[in-house]
């Protein structure tokens, strides 16, 4: 048995009925130049042969003395994992992103391991899709995308390749506890102990931030997020929207203002957000924050979550889009520089008390005008070369990720060869007509062009 770490643990702990904590991934393939027309049923089958399943993905959880842990499932059944869905006519990408709204919504069995496999047939132009969730407190994104990585394949000529529960196991470089329950705890306690010798730094990196608050009313203090219909209760209807963006044309606005790619996908969500809460005449005064993750992660390790966060000022209270850019780009920067002197685990506890009031209401409902931030924003690097599963090229690759209380978008992003791949999770009663988001993106990115001209 393994123990789940107190960051695992907190999935546990935040999911309810209208609250889900899994996240999923939706990949689009085309078919291979000799498939037959029944390729997507041939597929099935052979999937159905591959009855052996690896860790993380045969683990189940179970409890002592109120500790929960992992342990394998001897009794797994993997017809209730992995599923061969068919599309609704006339099959377009309409009717996909319903079909992973519907199934997203949906709770996990806990007395099962916390994962689902649905291939979906039923598309256009010999293509089919795959759509995958598992909980988070099994993976995070990062370890999630790398099991992806290790599924494919750089050529359509290698074929017979496992699915992502049947991946052979990697040699872990990290020593892990033994299975007694003793030695469980043992491991635990001196993963608090260093944790505990994190206070120093933790404490002189909060009091800075107070200061800098305190001297500079634009410095993103823990209480500067304002009211905004993105946090209001949600229900456990989810819908999602995915879309692909040039990763030249990112990149060309990046170069020409000194920017990151990843600081001109924030300026393009801030104007989406900014363009959306328009019209729903909601936008607030003072600027959207985002919550971004930030990975830690050091090994190749595929389990547990090992992410960092900053928040940032999104400029959504500024007209102009090439001043939205240039502002995020000074605020994401003095955010890492705040990180750079720091290790993993003093990175790991500022954010769990910077993050406290938005986690207290969370797991309370105890603190309903306590507003960290606005809107979790996450970009997951993917593949930057064509990847091919069994001879069928991967065309794109979108991440379904965690809408909840007081926090009901999550806008996450992949990079996959020449793209950006964008996947949006929303409540579907809180934030009508989400999908417009993506054309407000689009305009957001039009926007940067125009003002480089």
């Amino acid at each position: 048995m393994k123990p789940l770490s107190p960051a695992d643990q907190l999935f546990l702990w935040l999911e309810k009925r209208q609250q889900p904590m899994h996240v999923g991934g939706l990949q689009l393939f085309s078919f291979p130049d000799d498939a037959p027309d029944d390729y997507v049923a041939q597929l099935a089958d052979q999937l159905r042969q591959q009855t052996t399943v690896t860790a993380p993905f045969n683990q189940r959880l179970t409890s002592r003395f109120g500790q929960p842990y992992w342990t394998e499932d001897t009794q797994l059944d993997l017809e209730h994992h992995v599923r061969f869905e068919a599309l609704p006519t006339p099959g377009r990408i309409r009717e996909l992103l319903a079909f992973v709204s519907a199934e997203h919504s949906h709770l996990m069995d806990r007395e099962r391991p916390l994962w689902e496999f649905h291939l979906i047939e039923g598309l256009p132009d010999r293509r089919f899709a795959i759509y995958t969730k598992v909980h988070h407190a099994l993976v995070d994104g990062v370890s999630a995308m790398r099991m992806m990585k290790r599924m494919l394949a750089d050529s359509p000529t290698e074929r017979e390749l496992p699915p992502i529960w049947s991946l052979p196991p990697r040699a872990n470089r990290q020593p892990q506890p033994r299975g007694s329950v003793i030695d469980s705890l043992s491991h635990l306690l001196g993963q608090s102990g260093r944790q505990l010798g994190t206070l120093p730094a933790v404490a002189r990196e909060l009091l800075r931030t107070v200061q800098r608050a305190r001297r500079n009313p634009e410095y993103d203090s823990l209480f500067r997020a304002p009211r905004c219909i993105l946090n209001q209760k949600v229900t456990g209807s989810r819908r999602f929207a995915a879309q692909s963006y040039s990763l030249a044309r990112i990149r060309a606005v990046g170069e020409a203002f000194d920017a990151t790619v990843n600081d001109v996908v924030m300026a393009m969500c801030g104007h989406a957000l900014r363009a959306y809460l328009r019209s729903q005449n909601a936008l607030p005064e003072q600027s959207l924050i985002a919550m971004v993750p930030v990975s830690l992660r050091r090994d190749d390790s595929a389990e547990g979550n090992q992410v960092g966060m900053i928040l940032a000022s999104l400029g959504t209270d500024l007209a102009d889009s090439g001043e939205r850019l240039r502002h995020i780009h000074q605020e994401v920067g003095e955010a890492k520089a705040r990180y750079a002197s720091l290790s993993a685990e003093e990175i790991v506890n500022v954010t769990a008390l910077t993050l406290a009031p938005a986690g207290f209401h969370l797991l309370t409902g105890l603190a309903p005008t306590w507003q960290t931030f606005n809107v979790v924003i996450s970009n997951v690097p993917g593949p930057r070369q064509p990847g091919y599963w069994n001879g069928a090229r991967l065309e794109g690759m979108y991440p379904v990720s965690i809408a909840m209380d007081r926090m009901a978008l999550n806008m996450t992003l992949t990079s996959y060869c020449d793209q950006v791949e964008f996947g949006l999770t929303g409540c579907r009663r809180t934030l009508p007509s989400l999908q417009r988001l993506l054309d407000h993106l689009d305009e957001g990115l039009e926007e940067l062009e125009a003002a480089l001209r």
